[in-house]
């Protein structure tokens, strides 16, 4: 009589797992890039409410410098809105400042914070006209064909 036995041989199992790592070897890069796309998106969001609050200050105050000086970012008493983003939720990628203010204009950067996943990204501007940039290249200056944010 034949024993049958049922179950896996070491072969089959070795088989599996190298297709798991295979897929998992292409799977992950994409899933990384899709992570820093959406915290991306969430720096450009940031910006945009951030735009939208010195519009708030400069229709309150007819000037984005109320006091001769730009509002603040922080957690402070007094500060406008948050100095760091995401919004939501604890790991924060990017320092949001107002990098110049006048009396007519503005312009916001999100700078994404050294030693973070987002540390390679480049910076994202915004300006008192609308006009959004980003360092796409991580050269510290906006260039030609990096005029708009995108993906």
């Amino acid at each position: 009589m034949k024993n049958k036995s049922s179950g896996f041989t070491l072969i089959e199992l070795m088989v599996t797992v190298v297709i798991i790592g295979i897929l998992a070897a292409i799977a992950y890069p994409s899933y990384q890039d899709s992570v820093k796309q959406s915290r991306r998106a969430a720096a450009q969001a940031a910006l945009l409410s951030l735009g939208n609050v010195l519009e708030r200050v400069f229709t309150q105050n007819n000037t984005y410098t109320p006091g001769g000086a730009a509002p603040t970012l922080g957690t402070a008493a007094g500060d406008i809105f948050p100095a760091q983003a995401p919004l939501e939720g604890a790991s924060k990628q990017y320092n949001l400042t107002i990098s110049a203010a006048t009396a007519t204009t503005y312009t916001v950067r999100a700078t994404p914070i050294s030693g973070t996943s987002q540390a390679s990204d480049g910076m994202l501007e915004l300006d008192g006209t609308g006009a959004k940039r980003w360092d796409k290249n991580n050269d510290g200056s906006f260039g030609a064909s990096e005029k708009t944010w995108g993906k």
